[in-house]
């Protein structure tokens, strides 16, 4: 059976209830029927064909019979499926909260839970690969036949990635998915957690080595992944989706939970980021002095307040510059005589 021809279909079934009430009303008729036959057999002191009958029918009801069609009942809640197989093949999914009663003979298959009976047999084999499989447990630490169609929530341990410019970063991503193809998801891939976990990692190393982790002096236009964390988690997420529609899962969103550098370079960034910082201060403290110092000649001249030389006004705009140039509070100096 290959990929493409995989197509989800609905198994056909019928109300469990009444097969529960019609089972259950045979099996009292099967035990009704076995003491009847024994005490017309004890009465008499032989058994005749009609209580052979009455004996034979009722035991056999309840040896098989009876337990197949309790085999064959389904519950289901809100957001859960069954994906059956009968002999082998696809027989359909079951959809839907409800009570149903299928094909006693379709099995339940769910790769989530085949592969924790394996970690099982490994733990009790003493095998250390057990311990790596485990990991992937429910809350309750089982698995059950059922498929859940929930919203579900993958947060993938933190990566080591090279940037585009080769610098090692950290990062982690969170997904959000959930199953809306029960057949491709049990019968496309081994085990479809596992198969999302690996195809997020794929696809995050992917992206994250397209852009830089930081551009020096970025003005917005740039794509870094700092500053566009939105449009990189978008790209994130389609490329996820591109990888998992072969085992029948929807990304509902994927977003950066953690992003830094690696500790080997993080200080001498982090020193780097500083520099730049102090620089794009400095340039708007001297823009924004400049500015001051223009406006304060062009209103004393305009009022004729003073009257300055060249050399005095390059005085004053040396004066002026260091004042709001400068770290530390100036300390004026008072002259009581006269600037002639």
């Amino acid at each position: 059976m290959n990929h493409s021809s995989i197509e989800e279909k609905i198994a056909k079934t019928v109300p469990g209830m009444p097969i529960l009430i019609l089972n259950i009303v045979l099996m009292a008729l099967a035990v009704f029927g076995i003491i009847s036959a024994g005490i017309r057999i004890d009465a008499a002191g032989y058994a005749g064909p009609m209580d052979t009958i009455l004996l034979v029918v009722p035991i056999v009801y309840l040896a098989a019979p009876a337990w197949m069609l309790l085999i064959g009942l389904k519950v289901l809640r809100p957001n859960e499926a069954y994906v059956l197989t009968l002999f082998g093949k696809y027989y359909g999914s079951l959809k839907g909260p409800g009570f149903f009663f299928v094909n006693p003979f379709a099995m339940a298959a769910n790769p989530l839970k085949q592969n924790q009976w394996e970690a099982w047999a490994l733990a009790s084999a003493g095998s250390t690969k057990a311990k790596k499989t485990e990991s992937g447990k429910s809350e309750s630490g089982q698995y059950s036949s059922k498929i859940s169609l929930k919203t579900l929530t993958l947060n993938n341990n933190k990566q080591k990635i090279n940037d585009l410019l080769g610098n090692p970063i950290e990062i982690g991503i969170v997904v959000i998915w959930r199953v809306v193809n029960t057949a491709k998801a049990v019968f496309n891939v081994e085990n479809y957690e596992e198969y999302l976990s690996t195809q997020s990692d794929s696809a995050l190393r992917n992206i994250v080595r397209l852009y830089p982790y930081d551009i020096p002096g970025d003005d917005g236009e740039e794509t870094s992944l700092r500053a566009s964390a939105a449009e990189i988690s978008e790209k994130i997420q389609e490329e996820i989706q591109s990888k998992a529609d072969i085992a029948g899962l929807e990304i509902i969103d994927a977003r950066i939970t953690h992003l830094a550098y690696a500790p080997e370079i993080a200080a001498a960034m982090l020193q780097r980021q500083q520099a730049s910082a102090i620089i794009d201060a400095r340039a708007a403290i001297v823009n924004g002095a400049v500015g001051m110092v223009e406006q304060a000649l062009a209103q004393l001249n305009e009022k004729e307040i003073v009257n300055l030389d060249e050399e005095r006004k390059a005085a004053m705009v040396s004066n002026l510059l260091v004042v709001l140039c400068g770290n530390r509070d100036a300390q004026p100096i008072i002259n009581s005589g006269t600037i002639y």
